[in-house]
């Protein structure tokens, strides 16, 4: 079996960072996080795991955060966005896209285009479910999967 690679996609912690999240995320090769961050103290934790790229969300106030991040993991192209703006994705040619916002956990293919929304890992918001996600490549494609915390 040819070997993969593991990423892992978390959003919308809101300065909250559950250890089921961190259980959820062990092993990944990097880890994507889609803002509304919220806490100096959620990026170094995650980064302990993978190394983490990070965009800022409405909720973010840290200048220091970028709007936007492209980064190429595995070959593919991974367009990184909090999803409150808009952002000319086709100008970025992305094989993969993760936002975040909605708090809805979302997985899509659309075209050629893999579209993921990890759904809130932080404070439950109406009665949406308490999610993360992975994405595996292997062999150039990429499958994602949604991963439900059993929090209380």
């Amino acid at each position: 079996m040819a070997p993969s690679t593991e990423i892992g996609v978390i959003s919308d912690t809101h300065g909250r960072l559950r250890a089921e999240a961190l259980i959820a995320l062990e092993g990944c090769d990097v880890i994507f996080h889609a803002g509304d961050v919220c806490s100096p103290l959620i990026v170094p934790q995650l980064s302990e795991l993978a190394p983490c790229h990070v965009v800022a969300g409405n909720c973010d106030d840290d200048d220091m955060l970028p709007l936007t991040c492209l980064q190429v993991v595995a070959g593919l192209r991974i367009l990184l966005h909090h999803g409150h703006l808009p952002v000319d994705e086709a100008a970025f040619r992305p094989d993969i896209v993760i936002t975040g916002h909605t708090h809805v956990p979302k997985v899509e293919q659309d075209g050629a285009v893999l579209r993921l929304n990890p759904g809130s890992a932080g404070p439950r918001r109406f009665n949406l479910p308490v999610t993360v996600a992975r994405i595996t490549v292997r062999e150039g494609r990429a499958s994602a999967r949604l991963i439900p915390l059993d929090v209380t």
